[in-house]
């Protein structure tokens, strides 16, 4: 702020020198006409020399430095106004002498460098060095997630050297952009995307981006053209339509089955928390404070005390265990629920992937033993790999979580990570978490010793698990392409389409009741079948409308396939077409689905493992990352070392993934299989020089 200050101080003094007197308080205009304007005519009118124009914009160009100046560092808001209101007073000034509007941006002065420039700043081109290079480390510092106060610093440096750059030469360091009134900004902002041009006679059903290319825009419209998904007026709430709302129901019913022979049973608890109940577990709850969305008001009254909405519901259930458990013989419980949580996401929302209100199913357990606790968490996540690997046809790497990512308040995480080729990212699948005793012994959870004779107490030992719809988001990722969505049949609503070709007048009855018989056929034998009739489309438009939706099979009968008592069938996932005969079509269609299924399972394992990569030399570990590869790696363990591995592996460049430009790896788990032939050597973080506990997988993640 100091140097803001002795510029005013310089201002009131040029003014003073040039009118004789004081500056008026705030830089507001005398009552009087300027004396400058009274003694100095327009040089248009008289011919008059531009110097004392001239000097006018120079204090125009010095001014607005200092506005920007102070903008950039937050200054006080009465601070930004003197400073805004000088400015303004310059060019009421240069407009009185010249009866034009001052230029933006005012002129540099050609003859001396302006006062806040370095003294050492040296050449243009030292300059551009410079700045580069203080721009790679503003970047970087962003990337690694640097405080605030310290990537201020930074910035404020940057700008700085643009600033002497622009005093010495009087123009823009080579690649900024040029600066923009407000109101320009905002003209740019309020116009319109260019519309893709479309052709005649060419709808826009269609996806219009390219996975690849342009991924968030694909994703946008494939989940919204395949009628998955419609947006809300509540940023990050989504509607979940049936067509994505059937996976859902398809997983539901899988996994509600497996864990049933397990012994769990399904309950409900309220979605609302008692801030007492948040309290009692600081540790757990810490991780959620920012995303708990509280309940103040009542209509028009306020809560006596806020009621939190459940972000999980170890805090909802355990005070209730604590009132049930009071022999071992009242273990083991195990509940689950399914139900919806809230977490107030504020970084960017995607649907199904980062969401603030989503579906899931959350498993809570308490046992008398350790022994029966941890084998619980294994069994379930065994089930978690099954969903993705049996239902989505999406390999997944079982492992454990690293201190710095496991739940919060447990002993150990255990997760199933899958990988997105398109961004080169690894994405949790579902956790299972053993507890250990920390949850019982906070909400008291304890029973009677049964070997004790004084009555001893023992904690209980506690699992929690969960999955939810952000599955539904990975399968579109993971097997997705340029026509739309690609369904892996298990979880398809519709496993075949039957689709009239050659459709006349005279055929017409004829066909469409045999597409209907063949429907009713295939629906007995356990295939789920659609039969479009629609006669207001013709067959182009159905075959790209159920291509785009993702159905696994497209049966095409026409006039010549009834002669023949046959059918063409074409995969969704390939585009193979094949002729089918109608004998025994619903046995030949069943072989054909699960032989879709193990096909889409193992192109996403191909890729998957042509993108895991295992390294022990650093520099080859971050070419890796760039490279859209997960990596696995010998890691000593500590959390310090994590965040460091996360600093240091940042990308200082921007990039076309605005999502994610310049994010480090991050520990995604260490592998129950770890690489073949594998030693622990030491840590894969440069400056460490412990010993590797494992071979740990790093990426950047979702």
């Amino acid at each position: 702020i100091k140097p803001a200050v002795d510029q005013l101080l310089a201002f009131k003094k040029q003014y003073k020198d040039l009118t004789g007197l004081d500056a008026p308080a705030g830089g507001k205009p005398a009552a009087k006409p300027s004396p400058v304007a009274a003694t100095s005519p327009p040089a248009a009118a008289t011919g008059t020399s531009n110097s004392d124009g001239d000097k006018i914009l120079e204090a125009i160009f010095e001014q607005g430095n200092v506005v920007r100046q102070l903008k950039s560092n937050k200054a006080p808001k009465p601070e930004v106004t003197a400073a805004v209101q000088l400015l303004l007073k310059h060019k009421a000034e240069y407009k009185a002498l010249t009866g034009k509007d001052a230029p933006p941006g005012g002129k540099a002065p050609s003859s001396e460098p302006v006062k806040t420039m370095s003294a050492d700043s040296g050449s243009p081109q030292q300059l551009e060095a410079q700045i580069k290079e203080q721009g790679d480390k503003v970047r970087a510092a962003k990337g690694s997630g640097a405080s605030k106060d310290e990537v201020q610093g930074l910035v404020k440096e940057l700008l700085k050297l643009k600033t002497d750059y622009k005093t010495l030469t009087g123009n823009d360091p080579p690649g900024a952009a040029p600066q923009q009134s407000s109101k320009q900004k905002k003209k740019e902002k309020k116009a319109p995307a260019p519309k893709p041009k479309i052709e005649a006679g060419v709808t826009r059903l269609g996806i219009e981006a390219k996975k690849f290319e342009d991924l968030p825009n694909w994703y946008s419209q494939v989940i919204t053209k395949s009628e998955m998904i419609e947006y809300y007026d509540v940023s990050g709430c989504y509607i979940l339509r049936p067509w994505s709302f059937f996976i859902w129901e398809i997983i539901q019913k899988w996994f509600d089955t497996h864990i049933k022979a397990m012994g769990v049973t399904n309950c409900y608890f309220p979605m609302f928390v008692s801030h007492a109940a948040l309290e009692k577990e600081k540790t757990h709850i810490a991780d959620f404070a920012p995303e708990v969305a509280w309940v103040t008001k009542s209509g028009d009254s306020e809560l006596a005390e806020p009621i939190a909405i459940r972000p999980t519901s170890e805090t909802v259930m355990y005070p209730s265990y604590a009132t049930w458990v009071q022999s071992h013989r009242d273990l083991p419980i195990k509940l689950n629920q399914w139900c919806n949580v809230v977490r107030w996401e504020f970084k960017h929302p995607q649907p199904f992937l980062r969401t603030r209100e989503f579906l899931w199913q959350e498993g809570h357990s308490a046992f008398a033993t350790q022994k029966e606790a941890h084998e619980e968490v294994f069994e379930i996540l065994d089930l978690y790999h099954g969903v993705y690997k049996e239902l989505l046809a999406i390999p997944t790497v079982k492992g454990k979580k690293t201190e710095k990512e496991k739940f919060a308040g447990g002993d150990f995480t255990t997760t199933v990570e899958g990988y997105v080729s398109a961004t080169g990212r690894g994405i949790q699948g579902a956790t299972s978490h053993h507890l250990g005793q920390n949850f019982s012994k906070m909400f008291n959870i304890q029973f009677e010793d049964p070997d004790s004779t004084t009555g001893d107490k023992l904690f209980a030992h506690q699992n929690s698990w969960g999955l939810s719809t952000r599955s539904i988001g990975v399968v579109v990722m993971v097997h997705g392409d340029n026509k739309g969505l690609v369904l892996p049949p298990r979880v398809a609503m519709y496993q075949a389409v039957i689709v009239p070709c050659g459709v006349t007048d005279a055929n017409k009855d004829q066909l469409n009741t045999h597409c209907t018989e063949m429907k009713k056929t295939l629906q007995k034998a356990g295939v789920r079948t659609h039969a479009d009739l629609r006669e207001n489309y013709n067959t182009g438009w159905k075959f790209n409308h159920w291509e785009l939706k993702g159905v696994p099979v497209r049966i095409e009968i026409g006039p010549r396939d009834l002669k023949n008592n046959q059918v063409v069938v074409v995969r969704r996932d390939t585009g193979v077409k094949a002729t089918l005969q109608n004998e025994n079509l619903e046995d030949q269609l069943t072989k054909l689905l699960d032989t879709i299924h193990d096909d889409m399972y193992n192109r996403a394992l191909v890729e998957r493992d042509a993108n895991m990569a295992v390294t022990t030399n650093w520099e080859e570990f971050c070419k890796l990352l760039d490279q859209k590869k997960i990596i696995q790696a010998p890691y000593c363990g500590d959390i310090s070392c994590e965040e460091i591995i996360k600093k240091e592996s940042a990308r200082t460049e921007v990039t076309e993934d605005d999502k994610a430009p310049a994010m480090g790896a991050k520990s995604l788990c260490i592998p129950f299989d770890q690489p073949a032939d594998a030693t622990c050597e030491t840590c894969i973080q440069q400056n460490c020089c412990k010993p590797a506990t494992a071979y740990t997988l790093f990426g950047r993640s979702y």
